[in-house]
């Protein structure tokens, strides 16, 4: 399967250690190569293979965040 970038927006993100914390649980996602959190602008980029939506909102509600609708 080809590599795919997907972005999502989070609420509540708002600084470093909310951007470390949510690259660091949606890095664990199977099939995730990279991860990017913005917490200015609330946008995680997330590049990699075979991962599904439901497994990233999995892992950012891990770290404490939920996906804006």
């Amino acid at each position: 399967m080809a590599t795919v970038t997907k972005n999502y927006m989070v609420k509540g993100m708002t600084c470093g250690h909310c951007k470390s914390s949510v690259e660091e649980e949606v890095r664990e996602v199977a099939g995730v190569n990279s991860v990017e959190a913005n917490p200015g602008t609330g946008r995680v980029e997330v590049t990699g293979e075979n991962f599904t939506d439901e497994d990233v909102a999995a892992a950012i509600k891990e770290a404490g965040y939920t996906l804006k609708p």
